[in-house]
């Protein structure tokens, strides 16, 4: 399995922030000390909360218009209308961690208690809760996080489609795409996240609506302005959905440097222009047009909520608040800055700070401090170390980017989870690795590497034919493979996560997925009714009080996309893909496309339902690899094509589906919808793959002494797994009597881990400890962090959710939700600009620019600069395991 690839499982929904105001004694008691209005008071807390799913109630975040409103139509909401509408929102939330208790026991109060149906004078307050609840679900949207985030109004005239926000997100897009692809490499990475194009683009084009002039042009019949005015947020929103396409790498950028480089397979055809454009172009798109034929199944319906794309709207809407009101925060003084102000000092702040453990003092990054004592003794690397070990040191960094700031925005049940996960991967490794198991005492313990039975590295070339396939007798001549033992915890838990994901959905979340399948059904019985040109009739079983919301009514305004233009975008990219696999010296067939194109084909409804509706993700790349590795058994390029169109096209389609998603709740027309993700696309695959060979030509690229520490982690895992899956095939390491054959004990593993939860809620109903345990996210842990990754990277998160989530928010929430994704954008944009000036400005020219001194020195010590070192002596027969030529 290849850890680091741009999985789904990585991709956690983001948090939400949520205003704890639970009544109004809370609310009088906040504006009297700020001398506001209360009705005033509410719409600023709108204007300034971002989205929460841990403690949004629709009444919470209403304003005091209307909660008017609603009052006036309370009579038109029957008790048993109510009943049933609450009874659909509790199966809903009754397992999810992020929504509120408090708001579930009254909703089971209210559902249990014959008296308040027979007597519903007598528990007044109560039936009102829960009729304005009934009343939010149906008027706007059944989902609270929907209605605490989404708008429930629309101006069709609001521009959205203008020269501003083209150029910005074209800019922005090939910036984005270049600084993540050229960061990649990296150890650890240094990524631009869309929140930083959110929070970028803003000043950017308010100083474009306040300085250029506004002119105007007419071109095919069409009105052309340069400047129409005031930025909205349909703009902004439109410049986002494209940086959301290009903010990161593409999957090429794994698999072209693992076919060119020498240290990998070392195939010259990778190096081609065209091959690569052809190759990342193709997956790229592929990915969209199943997204757009799948867009009225996995977007349109209410149930598809996607409740990651919930933060990103909110962040959007927060800006185009015009109200910049003081806020309450730490050491009980009150905060006028605005959001711009402080993003601007976060990230000068960031940047200056950056050249600290990025370049003047190394040691502050990979803070190894235990390791310093002693550097040659491998237990203490082995535990403590961070590039050679476990990473177990207690204040394991001073560098914001070691542990990438998702802290401030995952929710503290998720870190700590995670957190939990991390540390039982790490015993689990010390005991293998103690006890020799599979001989990994030979080997670096928590290294990504494939090893010979020398402890070398593997050289996969001995063991390929003149074709780059398998040679049988070269392969028993040489070594069978051999991993660490980190990365051997890795694949027990990838096991575990695939079959832990789909039974914790099953036990957790079917009624949800049951109601998605509903919206299935009827979307396709539309579907079909618009080929046959009829009227689509519902049957009575298809009634729902929560079916479609009012984003979809208002969304009837726009014109749609036809269907053949998505069908065009599925079916083309297959074609230059097959193209780029036949016209190179691949050693592959095309057909390798076709046979994984059938597992989108099969699973992307069920995968895309399930993550729609429940934000779990549910990736395919470990059935990915066992099927492609069976059909290209030898043929690694044959893996990596089938994989490509197998998991990466599901993969982009949902993503692609999620992006819509976000066009949807800010009511963008389709059709722009449609060139926005195409153009970006385009960009996306030309600039990536015009930078590849630019990136694999820095001197010591992808091994340990590359400048930068561009040291390629995840390019060496996907090798890794090209070689674990592909080469060598599962049957030779999985099958009945090879030697990790017991790492399939993963798949029983997740299932029993989630049917022991699910006997634990059952057992302990009323413990909301054991409702905020979440095995998933434990399983998630030690795959998300696996070798060369280790608790160093992740327990610097730990801190910062716990100061941010547990202290801050709990006392100064408005202060939290004005500041806290900016703080967060901010210092990524700070770390990405002064890692490219010191990469163009210092490490790249020729002969580069280091400090040489203690502070940087320190790092490469011992079995830290060694990447870990080998508990065991090399036996004396100068190999470890069965002999040359024995095994079979």
């Amino acid at each position: 399995m290849d850890n680091n690839e741009i999985t789904p499982e990585g991709a956690i929904a983001p948090p939400a922030v949520t205003a704890k105001y639970d009544d109004e004694k809370n609310l009088a008691h906040e504006y009297d000390e700020k001398d506001l209005h209360p009705g005033e008071y509410t719409h600023t807390l709108l204007s300034e909360v971002v989205q929460d799913e841990s403690a949004i109630a629709g009444l919470e975040l209403t304003g005091a218009n209307d909660l008017e409103q609603l009052e006036a139509r309370l009579d038109t909401m029957s008790l048993e209308r109510t009943a049933k509408i609450v009874k659909q929102l509790l199966l809903m939330h009754t397992n999810d961690q992020n929504f509120p208790g408090h708001i579930l026991d009254q909703m089971r109060l209210f559902l249990s208690d014959p008296n308040i149906f027979e007597n519903p004078e007598k528990h007044a307050d109560l039936v009102h809760e829960m009729k304005l609840e009934a009343l939010l679900a149906t008027e706007n949207s059944p989902y609270i996080e929907v209605r605490g985030n989404v708008s429930a109004t629309d101006d069709p005239n609001m521009y959205v489609s203008t020269v501003r926000a083209w150029v910005i997100g074209c800019l922005f897009s090939a910036a984005g795409t270049f600084i993540d692809n050229l960061f990649a490499f990296r150890n650890p990475g240094i990524s631009v996240g869309v929140n930083v194009a959110q929070l970028v683009s803003y000043p950017v084009a308010r100083a474009w609506a306040r300085l250029l002039p506004d002119w105007r042009i007419r071109l095919f019949g069409q009105e052309i302005c340069l400047n129409p005015g005031p930025f909205n947020k349909k703009e902004h929103m439109l410049i986002t959905i494209m940086c959301n396409v290009s903010f990161t790498s593409p999957y090429t950028n794994y698999i072209i440097p693992v076919q060119a480089l020498d240290m990998y397979f070392n195939e010259s055809f990778a190096y081609s222009r065209g091959y690569q454009f052809l190759i990342t172009f193709s997956s790229n798109m592929v990915g969209y047009g199943f997204a757009g034929i799948l867009r009225k199944i996995l977007v349109y319906p209410s149930t598809a909520i996607w409740p990651a794309s919930l933060s990103t709207v909110a962040l959007v809407t927060s800006f185009h608040d015009e109200a910049n009101v003081p806020v309450r925060g730490p050491f009980n003084k009150v905060y006028s800055a605005t959001r711009e102000k402080i993003f601007l000092i976060g990230t000068v702040g960031m940047f200056i700070y950056y050249f600290f453990p990025g370049f003047i003092f190394e040691a502050m990054s990979l803070f190894s401090w235990m390791t310093w004592i002693a550097p040659n003794n491998i237990h203490l690397d082995a535990v403590t170390g961070i590039t050679g070990g476990l990473g177990l040191n207690p204040w394991p960094t001073f560098d914001w980017n070691m542990f990438g700031g998702s802290g401030l925005y995952l929710p503290t049940f998720v870190v700590l989870n995670m957190f939990g996960g991390v540390l039982i991967g790490a015993i689990m490794t010390l005991g293998i690795w103690y006890r020799n198991t599979w001989n990994t005492g030979y080997l670096p313990i928590n290294s990504n590497e494939t090893f010979d039975n020398t402890g070398a590295s593997y050289n996969v070339t001995v063991m390929l034919n003149d074709k780059g396939g398998f040679d049988e007798a070269a392969y028993r001549a040489y070594s069978q493979p051999w991993f660490s033992a980190g990365y051997l915890v890795y694949n027990i838990w990838a096991f575990a996560q695939y079959s832990a994901t789909l039974t914790y959905v099953i036990l957790f979340h079917r009624h949800e997925v049951t109601r998605g399948y509903k919206g299935v059904r009827k979307s396709m019985r539309k579907i079909w009714a618009s080929i046959r040109r009829r009227p689509a009739t519902d049957s009575s079983e298809d009634i729902d009080d929560l079916e479609e919301d009012v984003h979809y009514r208002l969304m009837q305004a726009y014109k749609e996309v036809p269907d053949w233009h998505y069908a065009v975008l599925l079916i083309f990219p297959i074609a230059l893909g097959m193209v780029a696999v036949g016209a190179w010296p691949t050693h592959s067939t095309p057909a390798a496309l076709v046979y994984g194109m059938i597992m989108p084909i099969i699973g992307l409804v069920p995968i895309g339902m399930i993550q729609a509706v429940t934000g779990i993700s549910v990736a395919l790349n470990i059935i990915a690899d066992i099927i492609g590795g069976t059909i290209n058994a030898g043929n690694a390029n044959g893996l990596m094509f089938f994989k490509c169109w197998a998991y990466i096209s599901s993969w982009q389609a949902i993503g692609f589906c999620s992006d819509m998603k976000l066009a949807h709740y800010l009511k963008i027309p389709p059709r722009v919808t449609f060139w926005a993700q195409l153009v970006a696309t385009f960009i996306f695959s030309l600039v990536s793959s015009m930078s590849f060979n630019f990136i694999m030509s820095f001197p010591g690229i992808c091994t340990e002494d590359a400048s930068f520490r561009l040291t390629c982690p995840a390019q060496t895992s996907f090798y890794t797994a090209s070689i674990f899956w592909g080469t060598i095939s599962p049957k030779k390491l999985f099958g009945p009597g090879q030697r990790y054959n017991t790492l399939l004990i993963g798949f029983p593993l997740g299932f029993i881990m989630v049917v022991l939860y699910w006997g634990a809620r059952r057992f302990f109903p009323k413990s909301e400890f054991v409702r905020q345990i979440h095995p998933v996210m434990i399983i998630a842990g030690p795959v998300a962090y696996a070798a060369p990754y280790n608790l160093a990277y992740y327990l610097g998160n730990v801190y910062v959710n716990l100061i941010s989530f547990q202290y801050i928010r709990k006392r100064y929430v408005a202060f939290w939700a004005k500041w806290n994704y900016v703080i967060s954008a901010a210092f990524s944009t700070g770390i990405a600009i002064a890692a490219i000036i010191m990469f163009f400005a210092l490490e790249m020219p020729k002969g580069g620019f280091s400090i040489d001194w203690w502070g940087n020195n320190v790092v490469a010590l011992g079995c830290e600069g060694e990447g870990g070192c080998a508990r065991l002596p090399m036996p004396d027969a100068g190999y470890f395991g069965p002999a040359p030529g024995t095994y079979t």
